[in-house]
């Protein structure tokens, strides 16, 4: 079984900027997509969205990454703080937020079918909820979800904690043709060898002959074949 591999990068914004540009400018020398996570009312006009826009209108995927990352979003009177967004959640909350998202997405000149939620927590009222407005897949903690059709596919997110235990679950994972999840949070690129233990990595899965894909209806990792077809989409205003 050929391994499949997909890095994603969240955290985009102008203090990150620079270093995001680098680590696509490394993955696009390798020919390795990224998966874009956005939350749009957390983003910040200027040049770090116009970058957002300038990559999905190439190979990368954009992905709704939650609304506001607010971490009590019903403001009940027991505390959620210590939860993500969309971790519990019920689905017509959930609903609400996802209608707020995309109207937030759509006024920035973006769309998607995708989502990964806050912290890679996704409630199954969240679940339910992503399915009754149409989108197409959500990639949480454990795996990535098909919502048309109910397939999974497993496969946990690797973010970067201890450099060799990290290079060895990668490397194990490719060379068992897995499913290998990167995931990049753009602030975490400052820390000393992050990115190095990053690209190490996607060299790794790479050298196992892992496929490349992303969190994409069109370039699905649920499917036996990847194309190269974003499902982020700037949209065209002049129409």
């Amino acid at each position: 079984m050929v391994a499949t591999l997909v890095v994603s990068l969240s955290g985009i914004g102008p203090s990150t900027l620079a270093r995001c540009a680098d680590l696509a400018d490394e993955l696009d020398r390798r020919r390795v997509p990224l998966s874009l996570l956005l939350a749009p009312r957390k983003a910040v006009p200027g040049a770090a969205l116009d970058w957002v826009r300038a990559r999905v209108r190439g190979a990368d995927a954009l992905v709704l990454h939650g609304f506001d990352h607010d971490a009590d979003p019903c403001r009940r009177p027991v505390s959620l703080r210590r939860r993500a967004e969309f971790s519990a959640l019920p689905a017509h909350e959930a609903g609400l937020r996802l209608v707020a998202a995309r109207a937030a997405l759509h006024r920035l000149g973006l769309a998607t079918d995708a989502f990964a939620p806050p912290s890679w927590l996704a409630s199954p009222g969240t679940l339910v909820a992503l399915r009754r407005h149409r989108f197409a897949l959500c990639a949480d903690m454990a795996g990535v979800r098909d919502l048309r059709t109910g397939d999974v596919r497993p496969g946990r997110v690797r973010m970067v904690t201890d450099h060799w235990s990290y290079l060895a679950g990668v490397a194990r994972a490719a060379r068992r043709g897995g499913f290998v999840r990167i995931g990049v949070d753009a602030a975490d690129l400052d820390r000393i060898g992050v990115r190095d233990a990053v690209l190490e990595a996607v060299d790794l899965a790479l050298h196992h002959e892992a496929v490349v894909g992303s969190y994409s209806s069109a370039d699905s990792p649920l499917g036996s074949t990847m194309n190269s077809v974003p499902s982020g989409a700037v949209l065209d205003r002049t129409r």
